[in-house]
């Protein structure tokens, strides 16, 4: 039987009921480490948000407009990637201990959702307004319809994972959907509502981001692993063509991150502009693109170091100084 029939795709040999003994270890750490960051967004007070939301005075028009734009967009990104992840990954990647990460990916990505709407409803949002903006504002639409078209190869109930193209086109879809969608198109909203917070303005809103972001990270990484274990396992596939191909589209993703960065934050925050929140953008696409062996791109530095606290996962607040944002169960807290 050759190594790819014996690999993470395409392996006849496996039993997808059958999750020991594992073979990727790395798979089922991702998903401990899911569990070990598990929160709801009801947990999350909103009383000084809606306050704020309320006021007059404590929240400027750009800044609302910041707001606004980013609920408009997660709110659908993230059933857009929970669609991907259940409809099509989930069939293509039969490999056990994966598929367990992947229902868990899936239960967060309910949470993520879940967090739009708690957020939508405790604000007095009209959920119209909000659910309609990847039609209705452009460069929401543009995120969205690149990641649709980049990742329909998924859906065709036809498509199958043998042979080199059709493994680069599975890889290609899972670069867009974990790379470019989880690990690009979500950041320059992170850096917005947590330089908001960073603030003291809509506290609420900018700690459920932090745990979303932090959900977020563990999905790139098991994404990045779980393409880098595909291209080992097929090395045919990472040709020089083929890398070429992947760095333009992200290139062209980052375009498109700066046009939403721009267009969702023009006037900028206190000390902080849309320039910068592109610089992040340039700053964390070389992260991703070295994560996948490729090479960097842009070599721009980090405007907002604060950003790398927020995926701490094992950093702990002072209890009595702010809440443990740092949310595990019971059993995997260690109190000095």
């Amino acid at each position: 039987m050759s190594q790819q029939k014996r690999g993470i795709i395409n392996n006849s040999a496996v039993d997808p009921n059958k999750i020991l003994p594992m073979k990727y270890l790395w798979a089922r750490q991702h998903y401990k480490d899911g569990v070990a960051n598990n929160w709801a967004p009801e947990e999350v007070s909103m009383q000084k948000d809606v306050e704020q939301w309320k006021s007059l005075t404590a929240l400027n028009e750009t800044e609302r407009r910041m707001i606004i734009y980013n609920l408009g967009f997660f709110s659908t990104a993230e059933s857009l990637t929970a669609n991907n992840l259940v409809l099509a990954v989930y069939k293509h990647v039969t490999n056990p201990e994966c598929r367990q990460y992947l229902l868990r990916q899936a239960f967060e990505e309910a949470i993520h959702t879940d967090t739009f709407i708690y957020c939508c409803d405790t604000l007095g949002l009209n959920p119209d307004d909000i659910y309609n903006m990847y039609e209705t504002i452009p460069s929401i639409k543009d995120k969205d319809d690149f990641v649709v078209n980049l990742t329909k190869s998924l859906f065709d109930p036809n498509f199958t994972t043998e042979g080199t193209a059709n493994v680069q086109r599975f890889l290609r879809d899972l670069i867009g959907f974990y790379v470019i969608m989880e690990g690009i198109f979500f950041y320059a909203g992170f850096a917005m509502m947590l330089a908001l917070k960073r603030q003291n303005k809509m506290v609420g809103i900018g700690e459920q981001f932090e745990y979303i972001m932090r959900d977020e990270s563990l999905h790139l990484a098991f994404g990045c692993d779980l393409i880098n274990t595909i291209k080992a396992e097929n090395p045919e596939v990472w040709t020089t063509e083929f890398q070429e191909e992947i760095m333009d589209l992200i290139k062209q993703a980052v375009v498109l991150e700066k046009q939403y960065a721009f267009d969702a934050c023009p006037q900028g925050l206190l000390g902080i502009n849309a320039q910068q929140f592109s610089e992040y953008v340039e700053h964390i696409t070389d992260r991703r693109l070295e994560r996948i062996d490729l090479p960097k791109i842009y070599g721009t530095q980090n405007p907002f170091p604060w950003m790398s606290q927020s995926t701490d996962l094992s950093k702990e607040k002072n209890f009595f100084e702010t809440r443990v944002t740092e949310y595990q169960s019971g059993g995997a807290l260690e109190w000095e």
